[in-house]
């Protein structure tokens, strides 16, 4: 009995040459016998080929008008020259290794093996599922495009295209996850954006050692300079408008398959408190609401640690007609001001999570009437104070103005052990928590960069870009915190200088 010759893959597998009837077992057990996995026979002057694939990865119409049509007509002897040379698709590969074909089936590729050759054909005739573009969800705007990314990789490097029409856009391909690979895409402008970071970004994502990447979400988290810390290093954001204007900042972009969004970087912490929102108003009203972002941060932040330090240690500081206003509002209260403080922020939290779940009418309804209700009833059953429910209720409203999600829920956790510290240590643990913060915030990075920037280094020219706006003829140099190649967007003599309605 004459012994074949196999062709042996790298991990030692043998697979070819076989014939039909044993590749279509080794198959089936592969998949363990599932009946989604399309087998399908086929013989032409004594020679036989076999096409196989995954039934709902695959744009059926294309196979069967591009690839059997033409196959089942050709009147040369089928081979695997002789079917890349007359199928008219450009996507053939020539592999032999059973890993790499049982790889190639579960991400929508059609397998073709003429019985005897050494290697067998693949075609991509992916059949995606996506859904139509719509209005972004948690990045809501007034003014300004409305559309979000999707789960498609092609649609969002569409958009992407459409707005940056320049050969100067770089969409640099990399792939990331062992067992289940994930198209990832560098994005940037390769005259804008310093190469220092791309080429830090790109290293880190090459050393990345996983199996897979679920979301744009998770891969910045292994990406970041720290994950030990609660701010966001890395903008992430579902606004195509945002994603290529900060690009032309100088930043670079990361885009992944089946993800909704986007991440930028190097960010810092006045990223997230930035809106493209505000370059559609007038640079008046864009500075008004930079700064009052600004502040509702702050307050937010420090409001109710300070009421629980204020009332618990330091009431003189109190004028006294407010301090017997407050007096008669906890006459009934059985509570310490700290462990009402908690109670009602943790009562917040709840409701505001409720409502996040639920569907979008009912978590509405839930969150406003349930406020209410729980207010109203802890109030009159003595468990808190009319006072305490305005300084949470604006705590949370000022929460709320942040653009961004993932820096809200950070300020949402750093209140509870700021409110702790002002329980036992009154004013001076408040001191001391913000000390913490302030240097926790000197000492971080995103992508090598320091994170206070422009605050942290000092850089005065680079205000009027994170602080506050200034009339259009006026910013024609591009932020240096993020050290672009080209600082200068446009000749800023050119852009002041007044024309006559026919020059």
């Amino acid at each position: 009995m004459r012994k074949r010759n196999k062709t042996k893959d790298k991990s030692g597998d043998t697979i070819f040459p076989l014939n039909i009837d044993e590749l279509e077992k080794v198959i089936s057990s592969k998949f363990e016998n599932n009946p989604d996995i399309k087998f399908s026979t086929y013989e032409q002057q004594g020679r036989k080929v076999a096409i196989f694939f995954i039934d709902y990865q695959v744009d059926v119409q294309k196979l069967q008008e591009s690839l059997l049509g033409p196959l089942l007509n050709m009147e040369k002897e089928w081979s695997n020259d002789s079917i890349v040379n007359e199928i008219p698709l450009n996507s053939a590969t020539k592999i032999s290794s059973l890993d790499e074909i049982l790889k190639r089936l579960v991400i929508g590729e059609v397998i073709i093996y003429v019985e005897g050759e050494n290697e067998s054909l693949t075609y991509l005739l992916l059949h995606k599922e996506s859904r139509s573009l719509e209005k972004a969800e948690t990045e809501s705007l007034v003014l300004g495009p409305k559309i979000s990314f999707t789960e498609s990789l092609a649609t969002n490097l569409n958009i992407v295209r459409w707005r940056i029409k320049s050969t100067d856009l770089v969409l640099e391909e990399v792939k990331i996850g062992k067992t289940m690979p994930h198209d990832v895409r560098i994005v940037y402008m390769k005259s804008i954006a310093n190469e220092e970071d791309v080429n830090t970004l790109r290293q880190r994502l090459k050393e990345l050692d996983v199996d897979e990447i679920e979301d744009s979400v998770v891969l910045k988290q292994y990406l970041e300079d720290s994950q030990y810390n609660l701010f966001p290093q890395f903008d992430h954001t579902e606004l195509p408008d945002r994603f290529t204007y900060s690009i032309k900042k100088g930043k670079v972009g990361i885009l992944v398959e089946n993800s909704p969004s986007g991440f930028l970087t190097p960010s810092t912490l006045f990223s997230f408190l930035e809106s493209t929102e505000d370059l559609y108003m007038r640079w008046q009203a864009g500075t008004f609401l930079r700064l009052l972002r600004f502040f509702a941060m702050a307050f937010s932040i420090i409001v109710t640690p300070m009421y629980v330090a204020a009332v618990s240690f330091q009431y003189t500081i109190i004028p006294t007609e407010i301090l017997i206003t407050i007096g008669q509002s906890r006459a009934a209260v059985p509570f310490p001001p700290l462990i009402e403080a908690l109670i009602l922020e943790f009562l917040l939290e709840l409701l505001r999570e409720a409502g996040a779940r639920l569907p979008t009418k009912v978590g509405q309804t839930m969150g406003i009437v349930g406020g209410i209700v729980i207010g109203q009833a802890a109030v009159e059953a003595g468990l808190t104070s009319n006072i305490l429910i305005i300084v949470v209720a604006m705590s949370a409203l000022s929460s709320f103005t942040v653009p961004s999600y993932l820096l809200g829920t950070t300020i949402r956790l750093i209140r509870f052990p700021l409110i702790l510290l002002a329980g036992f240590l009154g004013f001076l643990g408040i001191m001391f928590g913000l000390s913490l913060l302030i240097i926790h915030l000197l000492r971080l990075k995103s992508l090598g960069r320091p994170y206070l920037v422009p605050l942290y280094p000092l850089r005065l020219e680079d205000f009027n870009k994170v602080f506050y706006r200034t009339p259009f003829n006026f910013t024609n140099k591009r932020a240096k915190a993020y050290k672009p190649k080209d600082l200068i967007r446009f000749n800023k003599k050119d852009a002041t200088k007044k024309r006559d309605i026919d020059e």
